[in-house]
């Protein structure tokens, strides 16, 4: 799966220059992010003190809509502070570009794959059980996830690397008794409830990884016979076995169901938590005037994105355990492909 794509002459173009364009562009991005952390501070803080506008509004007014339209970043030569506008834009198109770029890079991971699997699976003698399912959907889902779950990962490790500093500089705003002598105790507190989240998670997912590979067994079963179906229904795809096939793909799911159940409650559960808790933390430190809502927004974003970064599995974890089960059906393809490359070079050896 991995030599097919990062040690083949032939795609080390794409493996290689590709994912080097993909690391730029995914390190401008999180530029981006941070510039826009530090509009909402100046931006919320303008909100805040409105009332100083009061006998002036026409002035407020200017100034709220220049930290939304104004060009004036542009046409100060790149100096000062940026509008919204100037921000978001090229972060948009930058991300749609990312976004597809990615896409086809998964697909030409696909391609090596595949077309590595097809002469070594045509040169085999033996059958493999589930050859098919393998090389077409498997292949598929393993690169589309990869592309997706590694771009996160990527991101994530960038996103840590810009806003750690940052909210570890704005952990001198906590004002909770027991962290804020902490240095950089918001950075600490993030780390904490999202390895937490991982260490639950870990368990009350426990069996998903299990259930997912059990799945794919049965539902591959069920496939296989229709298939044979298709040019000889006398002795396949009778009704009687398909029923019985069908039995335990029902099963099967109604205990997946079950367990992602448990799951999905964990996390709606564990998300909402994480939506309050930099408020929690930070909160106090507004009424006491020690801190503005400028200070406060900006600490909730920079708090949700070093979060994320380090939550990302936690996040990604039905993705995560889908991928364990793809690349255990792959791994066993690939050592029956291995195995049986093996006896066959054995008997023809023997032969001569």
């Amino acid at each position: 799966m991995i030599k097919a794509f990062y040690a083949s002459k032939e795609w080390a173009l794409w493996a290689y220059g590709g994912l080097g364009l993909l690391l730029v562009s995914l390190f401008i991005q999180v530029q981006f992010t941070v510039a826009f952390n530090s509009w909402y501070g100046r931006f919320y803080n303008l909100l805040q003190t409105s009332d100083n506008y009061k006998d002036n509004a026409e002035e407020g007014i200017t100034l709220f809509y220049e930290h939304i339209l104004s060009p004036s970043y542009i046409e100060n030569g790149f100096s000062g502070d940026p509008s919204f506008c100037i921000i978001v834009f090229p972060y948009i198109v930058l991300a749609v570009f990312t976004s597809w770029f990615t896409r086809i890079y998964g697909l030409r991971w696909r391609q090596a794959i595949t077309f590595n699997y097809i002469p070594r699976w045509r040169s085999v003698k033996q059958e493999i059980e589930g050859a098919s399912q393998r090389i077409q959907e498997d292949c598929n889902r393993f690169a589309r996830i990869v592309e997706s779950l590694g771009l996160q990962i990527v991101r994530a490790f960038m996103t840590l690397i810009a806003f750690i500093p940052i909210l570890w500089s704005l952990s001198d705003s906590v004002q909770v008794p027991f962290l804020k002598d902490i240095d950089g105790s918001l950075v600490w507190v993030a780390l904490t409830v999202s390895v937490g989240g991982i260490i639950i998670s870990w368990f009350v997912g426990w069996y998903l990884p299990g259930l997912e590979y059990n799945n794919q067994k049965v539902e591959a079963a069920f496939r296989k016979d229709l298939v044979l179906g298709e040019d000889n229904k006398k002795d396949y795809a009778q009704p009687e076995k398909l029923w019985e096939l069908f039995i335990g793909i029902r099963f099967n799911y109604q205990r997946l169901y079950l367990h992602y159940g448990y799951f999905d409650g964990w996390m709606n559960f564990y998300d909402q938590l994480m939506i309050i808790v930099p408020y929690l933390v930070i909160g106090p430190g507004l009424f006491t005037g020690l801190i503005t809502l400028g200070t406060v927004v900006q600490v909730s974003n920079a708090f949700q994105r070093v979060h994320g970064g380090f939550a990302l599995f936690l996040h990604n974890w039905t993705t995560i355990t889908e991928l364990r089960s793809i690349w255990k059906r792959l791994n066993e393809f690939e050592s029956n492909l291995t195995k049986y490359e093996n006896i066959n070079f054995g008997e023809t050896k023997t032969q001569q």
